[in-house]
């Protein structure tokens, strides 16, 4: 039989159609595979039992000859920042370690519903907080991937570095990840797979952990742009729940799937050529626009001149809101409780929080709180929000004149673990051409394109029109089909 754990979305859901494989089998095989590779450190817990109830009760209804689910006999990682019912819920954190919800977030319970199993909570960035995954409470997430003719670990990328470092080393077909200023999308970038931030509002956020809430969007990583495609239409869709969520039906982008480009437009952002850019990064820039042109496209350049002000302010914006949103973690209701002898009830806060929270989660409420402070708030919390619609206004006049962006995903290829732990704005750079389409809440995705001479995955991204990700996506397979990215890690953990 075929190694399962080979196989991807959509290949797993066909076979478990035609009755090639039983869905036991795979849920199985992955089992096998995660338990094996525990010095990746990408799950901080494993569901065995739950993949392989999952997995009999698509072979039940298969026997039965019910209609199976777009995700049938499908075992996937779910990122632990999504609630799951039962299941210990951290968001990497110490302070909700220990935490078991009673409910279940609206994208986990959709793609239970689609038939898919879970293989465990995955690791990542404390409260999504971070660009290499070294911020978790649980210890670092490894890479698969490593420089060539060095055992140096390197970054899966964060925060859903535990999703893409699964999915790259083949002991999941599939993972959800979020992202909030490049979360899917860079990590995938580091490892070699395919991930798409959809639209704002596409994906419930109801049951999610909130970072900044007016910019978290949940999205696949898989190994292909048809699995992302599947796993996105099993994800998405309207949820009341959710205020922020869109009342609009859900497309089959895997049906419509199309790399045929002719009459489209692809732009390419000249703000995007910036200082401290790889050149390999570049070089595979300028090979994505010649795969996207003999696919059809149309090759224009554009401006989004507001680009070099849209990292700062991000980070303005996104602590502002990660520091009203962790303050209900204090201790009293949920979590984690620390209660010095003869303490009182603010000492409790203090404690809690000093040592529930890791050091870049202080950073950044610190960061957000001063920013909303008296005297300060016009100054610096007003003046990113303008920004941010200045950036959301560059798009919308982009778009008059091209259907979908081209841009690379990150600035670099992967880096060492530990390499730039003294140096977060240097980290924080890691987003500069991932946090753009964030604040403007446009739909984007990161395709693997080559590998660099260290032997490291580069990636490039494609951004489009809001609540075109099928735009997105048929560029994304345009580039796949033509750049043939089949480079995978080779075995060491």
């Amino acid at each position: 039989m075929t190694d399962l754990t080979s196989l991807g979305v959509k290949d797993i859901r066909d076979g478990v159609r035609s009755g090639t494989f039983t869905a036991r089998e795979v849920a199985t095989s992955f089992n096998a595979a995660v338990a094996d590779a525990a010095a990746l450190n990408a799950f901080i817990v494993t569901t065995p039992d739950h993949a392989l109830a999952a997995a009999d009760k698509v072979d039940a209804a298969r026997a039965a000859g019910e209609p199976l689910g777009a995700m049938a006999g499908v075992p996937i990682g779910m990122k632990d920042l999504f609630a799951t019912n039962g299941v210990q819920t951290t968001a990497a954190s110490h302070i909700l370690e220990g935490f078991i919800p009673r409910y279940e977030s609206t994208v986990s319970q959709k793609l239970w519903d689609a038939g898919a199993g879970m293989l465990g909570k995955l690791n990542l960035d404390q409260f999504a907080m971070g660009s290499s995954n070294e911020t978790s409470y649980f210890g670092n997430v490894s890479s698969p991937w490593r420089k060539s003719g060095t055992n140096q670990p390197m970054s899966p990328g964060g925060s859903s570095g535990g999703s893409s470092s699964a999915v790259a080393a083949r002991i999941a077909p599939a993972a959800t990840g979020t992202d909030t200023g490049g979360s899917i999308r860079q990590p995938a970038a580091f490892t070699g797979i395919c991930g798409i931030k959809p639209t704002y509002g596409r994906c419930s956020r109801w049951g999610i952990v909130a970072f900044a809430s007016s910019l978290d969007q949940a999205g696949p990583m898989a190994r292909s742009v048809e699995d992302c495609a599947i796993m996105l239409g099993a994800m998405a869709g309207f949820d009341p729940k959710d205020a922020t969520s869109l009342q609009m039906d859900v497309p089959d982008w895997e049906a419509a799937l199309n790399s045929d480009l002719r009459g489209k437009k692809v732009g390419i952002p000249r703000e995007y050529r910036m200082e401290g850019t790889d050149q390999a990064i570049l070089d595979s820039w300028e090979q994505g626009k010649a795969w996207l042109k003999d696919a059809g496209a149309e090759i224009v350049d554009i401006s989004l001149p507001h680009t070099r002000y849209a990292l700062p302010a991000y980070y303005i914006v996104a602590p502002a809101e990660a520091s009203s949103n962790l303050a209900r973690y204090d201790g009293v209701r949920y979590g984690l409780r620390d209660l010095p002898d003869g303490s009182g009830l603010q000492d409790m806060y203090a404690a809690t929080r000093a040592a529930g929270f890791g050091d870049e989660v202080k950073r950044r409420i610190l960061i957000g709180t001063y920013v909303l402070s008296a005297g300060f708030y016009d100054a610096y919390y007003t003046q990113a929000q303008k920004v941010r619609a200045l950036v959301a206004r560059d798009f919308e006049r982009a778009f008059e004149q091209c259907d979908v962006i081209l841009a690379p995903t990150t600035p670099t290829a992967s880096f060492p673990l530990g390499s730039m732990n003294e140096d977060p704005l240097t980290m924080y750079l890691n987003d500069v051409f991932a946090v753009p389409a964030s604040l403007a809440g446009l739909p984007a995705m990161s395709v693997p394109a080559m590998c660099n001479e260290d032997g490291l995955p580069l990636g490039l991204q494609l951004v489009g029109r809001p609540f075109d990700e099928q735009g997105v996506l048929n560029a994304g397979l345009a580039i796949q089909q033509r750049a043939g990215f089949s480079a995978r890690p080779e075995k060491w953990w």
